[in-house]
């Protein structure tokens, strides 16, 4: 009886429905992730040792200033060419992730099992749901790549020779690592869509030929001619 509850319970959750939600689900979470990862100003913090009551924090659009008596201050920058080269390909870079991973949301949505778009079109929603994998992982891509980039930007200035001990010094934010986590839900997603797109293919293979009883006379005669 165990047995034949655990059965049920796989059948019921390993299905190609539940994963093709499951990809949009977890494609979904890492476009929101990604989304406000683009508009925090903590992809890099700094602190200097000589005034310990202000915090400075920078992303890819605005400077941000904590003091405890005033509080936070942003300051959005105020030329684009001025800006370090890091911080110019990560702000497109970003915005692609957003672009892509929002139409792999909307492409999936009608290339799911139960939706009445595109119903009877087996093939059609089958390549929707190819097109939104692939497109997750160009979101992926392009959300790994500007936050890798500024990391490894801030490392490099980090660790500079030329800089005097006294300066203060960036360091990774909490955006960097919000960051990695959304370029890898997105990546998941990605490949969970390819996942039910096979599962989807195994489930309409043709049935096997069952045994007839000519099969079994045909069979029968082939082991008696071996056997003469």
């Amino acid at each position: 009886f165990i047995k034949e509850r655990d059965q049920t319970l796989k059948m019921v959750f390993l299905t190609t429905k539940m994963m093709q939600r499951t990809a949009l689900f977890v494609t979904f979470g890492g476009l929101v992730t990604s989304l406000i990862t683009t508009f925090l100003p903590l992809w890099k913090t700094m602190n200097s040792e000589l005034n310990e009551v202000e915090n400075w924090y920078s992303g890819l659009w605005h400077t941000c200033i904590f003091t405890e008596e005033v509080g936070v201050q942003c300051k959005a920058y105020e030329s684009i060419l001025a800006l370090p080269l890091d911080l110019q390909i990560s702000r497109v870079l970003m915005l692609v992730s957003i672009g892509t991973g929002a139409l792999a949301v909307l492409v999936a949505f009608p290339g799911l099992e139960g939706v009445e778009v595109c119903s009877g079109q087996q093939g059609l929603k089958r390549g929707l749901l190819i097109l939104s994998g692939v497109l997750s992982w160009v979101s992926a891509l392009t959300t790994l790549a500007p936050v890798s980039i500024v990391a490894y930007t801030t490392v490099v200035e980090f660790w500079d020779e030329n800089v005097p001990d006294v300066m203060p010094r960036w360091e990774f934010g909490e955006a960097m690592f919000s960051g990695w986590f959304a370029g890898l839900a997105l990546a998941i997603g990605g490949t969970l869509f390819f996942i039910a797109v096979c599962m989807g293919d195994y489930d309409q293979r043709p049935p096997s030929l069952p045994n007839t009883p000519q099969l079994k006379q045909r069979t029968k005669h082939y082991l008696k001619t071996e056997v003469l």
